[in-house]
């Protein structure tokens, strides 16, 4: 019969392989929590001003459009009463009210383009607020790499 405790030279133990393997096992150098806990307190900053910015930008759209909206009401009413209370050929009466039509559409389109460039302005804000953070961390992942593997100086 074989004794289990002998560990001769012939024979290997599954312990001292994995204890062998460990050793040569090199983790990489933690890197400065509190640099990794700063560089993300930064992230949320810039992620919270951008929000802000989108916010800031929705309401300067909202009331924008709802000065527009009671502009167009205010034209529309007077358009109304001048209408209904021009008189003239049938024909005056429709170019008179072609004319409305095309500034009014000129109005809307301008309109548009208004809000349109108050929703990009707002937007390209923001976005360039979060492409400013991150061209920083990572900036600050390749400096904290870099400390990780620089090894320690004896």
């Amino acid at each position: 019969m074989s004794d289990p405790s002998n560990t001769g030279a012939g024979s290997r133990s599954p312990g001292n392989d994995i204890m062998r393997l460990l050793s040569d096992f090199r983790l990489p150098a933690m890197p400065d929590v509190e640099s990794l806990a700063a560089a993300q307190r930064r992230n949320f900053e810039a992620l919270s001003a951008a929000n802000r910015v989108a916010l800031e930008g929705a309401q300067a759209v909202a009331k924008r459009h709802m000065e527009i909206l009671q502009q167009s009401m205010a034209e529309l009413t007077d358009a109304v009463r001048s209408a209904s209370s021009t008189t003239g050929s049938p024909q005056d009466k429709a170019a008179s009210q072609a004319e409305l039509v095309k500034a009014t559409y000129g109005r809307a389109v301008s309109n548009m383009q208004e809000i349109s460039d108050l929703i990009q302005k707002s937007n390209g804000e923001a976005v360039s607020l979060l492409n400013r953070r991150f061209a920083e961390a990572m900036d600050e992942v390749k400096t904290l790499m870099a400390k990780a593997t620089t090894p320690p100086k004896a």
